[in-house]
């Protein structure tokens, strides 16, 4: 497969529009495009299909674009592909905000506004301010201490949370057991709706910055030499992708793995240049939550399969590949 080949790319949007077209009536039951054009209001079918298969479906596409987008530009930023949200805290840091805002109450306080999507914002943000802080107390902090880093704030937030689940109510405990676990908790449009413009507006941003991601690449003397400023284009991009990856943690949970897989894949089949990369990331990123998120909710029919298990069952094996292989620095 040739990457400069625009064709590749498009065969990868025609792939990406008919998984969205075929996922909404997968599953059991299996629903009918014609049954549902044709079903009055208030159906058992129109009600499965608009109420929950739909959200669910697009809701989990823009998750995936957010989780392989944020391993995309991390990927860049470091110029190794262990750099994902995930193995850099963040996703935990978002887990613990909108543990403490579920913890707190906060919810149900301000019911009108998605607190629980801003503290898990916040949450991130305060995992890259922790291992960006880690990396100015010590010269000469190179990208592997800087992953190491990551992993510690992630277990820092991640016993914070066991410590919210053993003092939490029970009822409190066993929610966010299941919501660590991962899975596309959604209950109409609703959801779909607080979702669409971070990771609309992420998406945009990180489009425009396609040109200095391939100049980060080259490393920082280089760039520097060529003009860029890394201080304020890091800082936009730790933004932006905290931003997004914030609101699909409160969403989903954190999901693992989605930013270490799909940047990797795309950057063997459509090239290292991000003005292609990019793009070929978030459709392949939304198609594989999609493809998953179908998986969990028929295999195992009636009962739901955690999304976690799956990513993690495909990702822990291409994890081990890469550092079998020596893939790990770009």
């Amino acid at each position: 497969m040739n990457p400069r080949n625009p064709t590749t790319l498009w065969m990868l949007v025609l792939l990406t529009l008919a998984l969205l077209f075929v996922a909404p009536f997968a599953g059991r039951p299996m629903l009918s495009p014609v049954a549902i054009w044709q079903s009055t209001e208030g159906s058992v079918d129109a009600l499965l299909f608009w109420k929950w298969r739909l959200p669910r479906t697009l809701a989990a596409f823009l998750v995936g674009v957010a989780l392989a987008l944020g391993g995309t530009v991390f990927q860049a930023i470091f110029r190794n592909a262990l750099a994902t949200p995930f193995t850099l805290g963040i996703s935990s840091g978002a887990s613990f905000g909108a543990a403490l805002a579920v913890q707190l109450s906060l919810t149900l306080l301000f019911p009108n506004l998605p607190v629980r999507h801003l503290s898990a914002f916040g949450g991130a943000m305060l995992a890259v301010a922790l291992v960006h802080g880690l990396s100015r107390m010590k010269r000469g902090f190179s990208t592997t201490d800087l992953l190491l880093a990551g992993v510690a704030v992630s277990y820092l937030f991640s016993s914070a949370i066991m410590l919210f689940q053993y003092l939490g109510a029970p009822d409190k405990s066993m929610d966010l057991l299941h919501w660590m676990m991962g899975g596309i908790f959604v209950n109409g449009m609703g959801s779909v709706w607080i979702l669409l413009p971070p990771v609309a507006l992420g998406t945009l941003v990180i489009m425009l910055q396609t040109r200095e991601l391939d100049l980060l690449l080259l490393g920082d003397e280089l760039a520097w030499s060529r003009g860029l400023d890394i201080r304020r284009l890091r800082r936009i991009l730790f933004v932006t992708v905290s931003l997004m990856v914030g609101f699909a943690v409160a969403l989903c949970g954190p999901i693992g793995f989605v930013g270490l897989m799909v940047p990797h894949v795309c950057r063997l089949l459509f090239g290292a240049a991000h003005i292609r990369l990019v793009p070929a990331s978030a459709l392949a990123g939304g198609t594989l939550l999609v493809v998953c998120d179908t998986l969990a909710r028929t295999v195992i029919s009636p009962a739901e399969m955690p999304i976690g298990i799956i990513t993690a069952v495909l990702g822990a094996p291409f994890f081990l590949w890469l550092l079998y292989a020596g893939r790990t620095e770009l």
